[in-house]
């Protein structure tokens, strides 16, 4: 559907960038998004993407809205409070935007689902919490050739880059070949995290994201962007395709999606 006479003037101020205009806005419309996790990242990537006019975006979340998850997970409110999150954010994200059509999915990613969930979108934003999500949805995206923007947050520190399939670029496993163990990087819940700092990282993931809608820019593509706020410090680390990959090497030995096991650190089809 074209724009509209209230969306030409809710995004006016895209349609002034040259680099945008009325032809950009109507990708950005047309543009179907789908980000896993309606937490620390997810929250302000789909807030900011619904405000940019994405036409279709769709958010998987299985857990419900905990008063700790408040001072960082701005989709959220108190009155949330034992919500599930996906049904949160939506009514957040509508509220904002009512154009924006939200897919509000409640249920854990996994084999059974994610290659028919990812095949509905153009672009996937990773917002979760934990190695096995990250590694499944990583792999799903590189079958079906899908970019992924990657985020993750620790403490005070945040990382960002992005993977586009194809054209030798790297993919997640060129940067972490395995899952370190369980036991060795403790999650938000045991370390703690700044509330801004997944607010600062996924705004970056929602820059990425546009900018590959829209077709403009640099991206962060074989960078890692590493992002320390004790000392405000931006830093970019280049990495390359590891020919030796397990799932784009040249001699792949990752055909097909698998899961990882955290109880016994290993990968199942």
């Amino acid at each position: 559907m074209p724009l509209t006479e209230e969306e030409i003037q809710r995004y006016s101020r895209h349609i002034l960038l040259p680099e945008v205009g009325g032809k950009g806005q109507q990708k950005i419309k047309d543009a179907k998004v789908f980000c896993v996790g309606a937490g620390g990242l997810g929250s302000p990537v789909t807030y900011y993407l619904a405000a940019a006019g994405v036409g279709r975006i769709g958010v998987a979340d299985a857990d419900s809205v905990d008063l700790s998850n408040l001072q960082r997970q701005i989709a959220h409110r108190t009155r949330d409070l034992g919500r599930p999150k996906v049904e949160s954010c939506k009514e957040t994200l509508t509220a904002l935007n009512p154009n924006v059509r939200v897919d509000a999915c409640s249920f854990k990613l996994g084999l059974d689902n994610i290659s028919q969930i990812v095949a509905e979108y153009d672009i996937v934003v990773d917002g979760s919490d934990n190695f096995p999500t990250r590694f499944l949805v990583a792999d799903a995206c590189h079958f079906a050739r899908k970019p992924l923007m990657y985020g993750a947050v620790f403490r005070f520190e945040g990382q960002a880059t992005t993977f586009m399939p194809g054209d030798g670029n790297p993919c997640y496993r060129c940067l972490y070949p395995e899952p370190p163990p369980p036991d060795l990087v403790p999650s938000c819940r045991e370390a703690g995290v700044l509330g801004v700092l997944p607010g600062l990282i996924g705004l970056i993931q929602a820059t990425e994201t546009l900018k590959v809608i829209l077709g403009i820019g640099d991206l962060l593509v074989g960078q890692l962007l590493c992002y320390d706020a004790l000392r405000m410090e931006f830093v970019k680390r280049k990495f390359r395709r590891d020919p030796d990959c397990l799932l784009c090497g040249r001699n792949p030995k990752i055909t097909r999606l698998m899961a990882y096991d955290e109880r016994t650190c290993t990968f199942r089809a």
